[in-house]
């Protein structure tokens, strides 16, 4: 029988492909979540890598905003504490951006963390030769696996994210409370903490997907009789 590329390396007919792979959404979701749970203390300390880059992240981007917060009021006093606090302001200027220093910082450990997250794919893929070689043999195909490692990665990268965001914006609330006193959080705006917060969490995620994208073409390319033949 005639077979089409995709199940060409799988040596599996379209009809019994069509009939054996598609299996639903929700049924992926479940196999990820398994997956994780399985590999829970390897998923922490990449989740981890995540928060802690993501929360600087957010720590940046929210002490900026409370910095706005102060200079918004045009109190001359709100200017000289900021100025002493370390914020090169102009004697015109009405908005406090992030320093060089801390958008290079920011950039830095948001590399790290990408090449954090493919190296534990990576690993992952190599723990994992004998699971993906069987879910082949059974008649998995190339994009069924490549799935299940981008919804790991998604999972992992919405708790991490969301964690390490909330925390960067609760230490910067709380270093500007502590620095500048109560003025400082009741002059916040709060629409632009909560877009920095949520730029934080879906930067968080993309860098997750992104980290997992070459492991998953990896895994998702593995010959079937090549994964099974490993011995560990």
């Amino acid at each position: 029988m005639k077979k089409t590329n995709t199940a060409q390396g799988n040596g599996i007919a379209p009809d019994k492909a069509q009939r054996l792979l598609v299996l639903p959404f929700r049924k992926s979701l479940e196999i990820s979540f398994k997956s994780i749970q399985a590999r829970f203390f390897r998923s922490l300390i990449t989740t981890t890598t995540l928060v802690l880059a993501i929360s600087f992240f957010s720590f940046v981007m929210v002490g900026t905003n409370a910095a706005n917060g102060l200079l918004s009021t045009g109190e001359r006093e709100y200017r000289q504490a900021l100025v002493k606090s370390g914020y090169d302001l102009e004697p015109d200027q009405v908005t406090v951006g992030s320093s060089p220093k801390q958008r290079w910082i920011a950039i830095l450990s948001l590399l790290v963390c990408v090449v954090g997250i493919v190296n534990a794919h990576l690993m992952a893929v190599t723990e994992r030769f004998r699971e993906i070689g069987t879910m082949k043999c059974l008649g998995a195909l190339d994009r069924f696996v490549m799935r299940l490692f981008i919804l790991e990665a998604g999972m992992q990268g919405l708790a991490g994210s969301l964690v390490g965001a909330l925390a960067g914006a609760f230490f910067a609330l709380a270093s500007f409370g502590l620095r500048f006193g109560s003025p400082a959080l009741t002059h916040l705006n709060w629409g632009d903490i909560l877009g920095s917060v949520g730029m934080a969490v879906g930067g968080g995620i993309l860098l997750s997907l992104l980290g997992v994208m070459y492991p998953a073409w990896i895994a998702s390319r593995m010959q079937p009789v090549e994964a099974m033949r490993v011995e560990h």
